[in-house]
């Protein structure tokens, strides 16, 4: 008998971070595009809690890449065109302004005067991730979704 090995995922972002992409992408790709997407339909149709989805979005209201509205018609929508709305503006907001100039491994005082073993590597790599963040859109995403039909939720 066989057993089977666990599987691991590498996470870079917060949960914070991956709910709201995940909640954001399912946004931008339905097919049924109303201003407003109710939050309890997102959280229902990504199994994301509720209360922690909220929490992600109302960091996105606040800076201004959400707006969102109450009542039976209310939810968040994006403030701009979802092609005009870049991964990396999502990231900066929730993970923070810094988040590029923190060490990888989280050490406090990490750089040339005293570096981390992934110190180099992150420097080398993090220049080309934020380029590729600041290419790709929501829109994009969004797209890519719909048209290779690709899951935003656990298997």
């Amino acid at each position: 008998m066989s057993v089977s090995k666990p599987v691991y995922s590498m996470k870079i972002f917060s949960n914070s971070t991956i709910y709201a992409l995940r909640a954001l992408i399912y946004i931008v790709s339905r097919e049924n595009k109303s201003e407003y997407s109710s939050l309890s339909d997102i959280s229902k149709e990504l199994n994301i809690s509720f209360h922690f989805l909220t929490k992600s979005l109302q960091k996105l209201t606040k800076e201004g890449l959400l707006t969102s509205s109450r009542g039976p018609a209310g939810g968040v929508a994006l403030v701009k065109p979802p092609h005009q709305t870049p991964l990396i503006d999502v990231i900066l907001v929730l993970e923070g302004q810094n988040f590029f100039d923190s060490c990888i491994l989280g050490l406090p005082g990490c750089g040339t005067e005293a570096p981390c073993p992934l110190h180099t590597f992150w420097f080398t790599y993090k220049s080309k991730l934020m380029n590729e963040l600041n290419r790709v859109s929501l829109a994009d995403l969004g797209e890519k979704t719909l048209q290779e039909r690709l899951r935003l939720t656990d298997l």
